[in-house]
């Protein structure tokens, strides 16, 4: 019993440590800026400041969330489309280049956006792609986050048994008609759970949009931030408006589907 406390006393401990940057956000937002570089700091606001509507409204944040939602929702309808076909294949092909094809997907997925962002920018500006920088950014994004979906994607169709399509195939299906009627809708609880991820991800891009989009109407909500950033001083209490009101969305998506993320995430692991 005392080993059980332990466990969970240690545990609350390390979930407070990790969520405690989130509430410094929050909290920092309701503060003013006399009292963000108070000596001590305060861990709650002593005057509560309600900044939303004006930050929302200074800023037209409704342009930049809808650019960030056109970006992360263009990015996974490509990944989806392009990424689960290739993750069954990976998955029904067994031999042994097999672990050699994966990890070179993954190593795609290690290569930062910082490091990709100059090649991709030449090579977009030599095809006229810059002149659609909202499409270029999705085609960029979509580049990185394809291996992570296809990893994740293949866990999830190694768990659909052969037997099942070899059946359907005997009974005259075409091998893309058991793919689309039989595969598919058994895997969907991945495919849903990795495409959510990948919308999370795609959302919160920055490297991409900061350099290939420079029209402020086409920039998304992450790079709407450096607003408040200025070459002497900067708004902290605005920043941290700012960036609560654009993680709020976010948490309460995760919020919501953090059991199907996690089985989503688990469905490959164990036979």
């Amino acid at each position: 019993m005392m080993k059980k406390y332990g466990l969970t006393a240690i545990a609350l401990c390390l979930v407070s440590f990790y969520l405690f940057p989130l509430y410094w956000m929050y909290i920092t937002a309701l503060k003013s800026g006399t009292e963000i570089f108070a000596n001590p700091p305060t861990f709650w606001p002593e005057n509560p400041q309600w900044m939303v509507g004006e930050v929302w409204t200074r800023l037209k944040m409704d342009v930049y969330l809808w650019n960030s939602l056109l970006i992360a929702s263009g990015v996974t309808i490509i990944v989806a489309i392009c990424g689960t076909g290739c993750a069954y294949v990976l998955s029904r092909i067994r031999n042994r280049w097999m672990d050699v094809v994966l990890f070179i997907v993954l190593m795609m997925q290690v290569l930062p956006s910082s490091l990709m962002i100059t090649p991709i920018f030449v090579a977009f500006n030599q095809v006229g792609l810059n002149e659609v920088p909202r499409t270029s950014v999705i085609l960029a994004q979509a580049a990185k986050v394809l291996p992570l979906y296809i990893v994740l994607c293949r866990a999830t169709f190694l768990q659909v048994p052969r037997e099942l399509e070899e059946a359907a195939l005997v009974d005259g299906n075409s091998r893309i008609g058991v793919f689309l009627s039989i595969i598919v809708p058994l895997a969907r609880n991945g495919i849903l759970v990795t495409s959510v991820l990948i919308f999370l991800q795609s959302f919160g891009e920055y490297v991409y949009s900061r350099s290939l989009i420079t029209q402020r109407a086409l920039q998304p909500a992450t790079v709407g931030l450096q607003s408040f950033m200025g070459p002497n001083t900067s708004d902290w209490s605005g920043v941290m408006t700012y960036s609560a009101i654009y993680v709020t969305p976010v948490l309460i998506i995760f919020v919501l589907l953090q059991r199907q993320i996690v089985s989503g995430l688990t469905s490959g692991a164990l036979k």
